[in-house]
């Protein structure tokens, strides 16, 4: 088929939940993608902060095709020696104790909140717990995450949602305060916000907020989906802010395009919460997931994934610093990392980032009116000086 009939035909058979934009990607080699038209693109995407290792990598398809050859599922009856080695590289990654794999960010969220009240549940028996979650968040959109999540055009559709969520507002301790209850069980928020405009955490507050859990027996819940494995400069984003979360969600680049997720948890709340029988997944954990996973963690050591996403951020937030400075429609840039934004005003983001696509520039929203940028982490600094030119031609086209 060609570029419109593949589009043709996705358009009149799947459910229309998704916006898509007029391209289909073919192929990705490094941080590029090139589309049935032959036309390349320098992705800074990595579909959706995903592809860290960018795409293509020998050793890493040299292992999946390896494990496709053994065995892809045996379900959690059984054991499996990827299945072993993930679950250790992962805990020992993060100092916690114990993990659960799962195929999704929002499936781990899922499990994280049922995590939290069953440890309530066994301290008192009570069925009213209470979790605070912050407004302009973004966990999933099942309708545990979603009730979680704090925007109202996400929720508004599918109530009523699970009950006892409480909002606070990220970065203002004083609001989270306000929202404690004698029935609070967990605390949950992205320790940077994504979806909902790349905002980093403040130090105080997260520092605030883990005290806040200590003295009143409240589980910390950290969302890594986005800005863990390495994409802010640390392994965990959290490690960076010296605070430990009692939970912690991840997926994306966990897996670098196979899906698989996990949310892992203290040594002391894997003894107080779930039992068997009380959480479980066909898929989750399967043999070709975590040898994905076990293959990430070996070439994140190899390649020095972490040291070079440290060492390149400075020019990185130079170049959109610079950008900032030369456009009148750019206002702020904000972020950790390689996990960055560039706010927008007085001009339709979807004009810029259409503009960004047809100049051969992938390049993602969030919120309203944000330029995310979540490049594969292996990028360079020829990349950066060419991700600039391009979007420096897609703000003046928009002009």
């Amino acid at each position: 088929m060609n570029t419109d009939e593949i589009m043709k035909q996705a358009d009149k058979y799947l459910i229309h939940t998704y916006n898509r934009f007029p391209v289909v990607f073919q192929k990705g080699k490094g941080v590029r993608l090139y589309d049935t038209d032959g036309k390349e693109y320098l992705d800074f995407a990595a579909g959706i902060a995903v592809f860290a290792l960018g795409y293509n990598d020998p050793e890493y398809t040299a292992a999946l095709e390896d494990q496709i050859e053994k065995v892809i599922h045996t379900s959690n009856l059984f054991y499996s020696e990827p299945l072993a080695e993930a679950a250790r590289k992962v805990v020992e990654s993060c100092g916690m104790g114990r993990v659960f794999f799962t195929n999704s960010g929002t499936e781990a969220i899922e499990g994280a909140l049922k995590t939290a009240r069953k440890y309530a549940w066994l301290k008192d028996h009570r069925t009213d717990h209470e979790i605070i979650a912050m407004n302009n968040s973004f966990h999933g959109r099942s309708m545990g995450s979603l009730s979680v999540t704090g925007n109202a055009g996400y929720q508004d559709p599918f109530k009523p949602l699970i009950g006892g969520i409480r909002f606070a507002d990220f970065n203002d301790l004083d609001s989270v305060k306000a929202q404690l209850t004698d029935r609070t069980c967990a605390i949950i928020m992205e320790t940077v916000q994504g979806e909902g405009g790349i905002y980093p955490a403040d130090p105080a507050f997260l520092e605030g907020v883990r005290k806040i859990c200590d003295d009143n027996d409240i589980l910390l819940i950290l969302d890594e989906v986005q800005c863990g494995m390495g994409r802010t400069g640390s392994l965990w984003a959290w490690q960076s802010y010296d605070v430990k979360p009692d939970i912690m969600t991840c997926a994306k680049a966990l897996g670098c395009g196979v899906p698989v997720g996990a949310f892992v948890v203290t040594d002391y709340v894997a003894e107080n919460s779930l039992a068997p029988g009380d959480h479980g997944s066909t898929y989750g954990g399967n043999p070709l997931a975590t040898r994905a996973v076990n293959t990430v963690f070996d070439l994140f050591e190899k390649k020095n994934i972490v040291a070079h996403v440290q060492e390149i951020t400075p020019y990185f937030e130079a170049k959109l610093d610079g950008l900032v400075e030369k456009y009148d429609c750019l206002t702020e840039r904000r972020g950790r990392g390689l996990m960055q934004g560039l706010v927008v005003k007085d001009r339709p983001l979807g004009h810029v980032l259409n503009a960004a696509l047809d100049n051969g520039l992938v390049v993602l929203s969030a919120s309203s009116n944000v330029i995310r940028l979540v490049p594969p982490l292996v990028i360079g600094k020829e990349d950066i000086d060419e991700m600039v030119e391009k979007l420096s031609a897609a703000l003046d086209a928009t002009a």
